[in-house]
């Protein structure tokens, strides 16, 4: 896999996901990350089996074209495999483990969306997470920020309103408004399996990729 360039000029944005398939959201969300936080790269990591949610539909290997065949020539972006590789259930916490062996000097921005913040709580030992990596809260207008509980404790006590903040050490929390384009993986599925178009859903070397393999019909 290619390897986004990890400057110690500015921090690693993480996003991880199915990507069953990768969509016009995911590769916004994405820029959008890299441009409000000055992040010296982004890593998809396609999930090997996500533990929260359905298998994914389509081989890890095909997801993994789809997503290289989605980033094209952006260099801040890059497919980092590892989980698909470690195999067994995909936790972020071993993700940001070896990550943090392999560049122990770095530090790392989690993307996430509003739904997948939510659900943080339930996540394989979620209350270490924060000394691994800063988060990113991409979240849609009329969203309300939680005040109790675990999420509570960590937007009272990490939440920062400075992108800068994120640029060393781990643990704060930088929540942000993201363009909102309603698009989900499932419905692109749905989509194809009845023989609909995915076109200005997903990238056209993407659609392409699902036109050639039939992999959802």
């Amino acid at each position: 896999m290619s390897a986004a360039t990890d400057a110690a000029s500015g921090p690693v944005g993480l996003y991880g996901g199915s990507f069953d398939p990768v969509h016009l959201g995911h590769l916004r969300t994405a820029l959008e990350a890299c441009e409000l936080l000055d992040l010296a790269g982004l890593r998809f990591l396609p999930s090997h089996l996500p533990p929260h949610r359905e298998a994914p539909r389509a081989a890890s290997n095909l997801r993994v074209q789809m997503l290289e065949a989605a980033i094209g020539d952006v260099s801040l972006f890059s497919v980092d495999d590892r989980e698909l590789r470690r195999g067994g259930a995909s936790y972020t916490i071993d993700t940001l483990r070896s990550l943090r062996e392999e560049l122990p000097g770095q530090s790392f921005v989690l993307i996430l969306g509003m739904d997948a913040f939510l659900g943080l709580p339930d996540w394989h030992r979620s209350e270490e997470l924060p000394d691994y990596t800063h988060f990113m809260v991409a979240h849609r207008p009329g969203w309300e920020p939680p005040t109790t509980g675990l999420l509570g404790d960590w937007l009272a006590a990490r939440r920062t309103d400075e992108p800068g903040d994120l640029r060393a050490g781990a643990g704060r929390v930088y929540v942000h408004p993201v363009t909102a384009l309603d698009i989900s993986s499932t419905a692109i599925r749905e989509l194809v399996a009845r023989g609909g178009d995915p076109r200005f859903l997903v990238p056209e070397s993407v659609r392409a990729i699902l036109e050639q393999t039939q992999c959802y019909a």
